[in-house]
This record gives C-alpha cells, structure tokens and sequence, in this order.
C-alpha cells in the first residue's frame, strides 16, 4: 500500500491519507480482514504525528471501513458492502457534479457533456 501526502496541499493531512486509504479498499487492493500498519508503524512511515493517524483510523472505523481490536491491530471491513458501494458512488457524484459545474460554467450543453463522456467511457474499455 502506497500512501503519497502532500506538505503543500491545500487539504488537510489526515484527509490525504484517508481518501488514499479509502480507494486502496474502494481498488481491492486491500480486501476484507486484511491488517492496517499500526498508528505508530504507519505515521512513522509517513513521517506525520501518530495523532494524525489515530484521526484517520478513528474516522474510518466511525464509517465502517476498518475495524480496530485491542491489542490485535486494525483491520479493514467490508462487512457493510452497501455503505461502500454508497461511499463509492458518492465519490464519482462529486467529480461529476465538479464537471457538470464547469460544463455549465463554458456553456456545454448537457447533450455535448453527454457525448463527451460517452466517447471517454468507451475508449477507457
């Protein structure tokens, strides 16, 4: 699992590596029951504090995404398939709706928005 964090960015560090940890689950690349690093492990890896990473284990587990046993580790959870598949689908209403604000924005008729990403969707099979 590769993490990428950003000092420059504009989001916060827990925000980073929590939308990267959520498409590592959302990808498969980890899958039910497999075991996260721990706090003290993965922020020292990371090189952020381990209260960055207690955050984004907290949030996830508040979501269904992993669930943590003391003194076992933290492991992801898929148990709730539709919460994922909702978290999934939220994730690509938001770009779309990013899109359709800048197809609006440069008067692209939603017939031509449409086409576009009809041609785009094919030529990514």
């Amino acid at each position: 699992m590769k993490i990428l964090i950003s000092n420059i960015s504009n989001i916060p560090l827990y925000q980073q590596i929590k939308a990267q940890l959520k498409e590592v689950i959302f990808k498969g690349e980890m899958s039910d029951g497999d075991q996260l690093p721990s706090i003290r492990n993965f922020a020292t890896d990371l090189k952020v504090s381990v209260l960055t990473i207690r955050r984004v284990y907290n949030e996830l587990e508040q979501e269904g995404f992993i669930t943590s046993q003391v003194g076992i580790g933290t492991f992801i959870s898929t148990d709730n398939l539709e919460l994922l598949r909702d978290s999934k689908r939220r994730v690509v209403e938001q770009k779309m709706q990013e899109l359709i604000n800048t197809a609006r924005t440069l008067e692209i008729s939603k017939e031509e928005l449409n086409a576009m990403m009809n041609i785009l969707y094919e030529e990514a099979e």
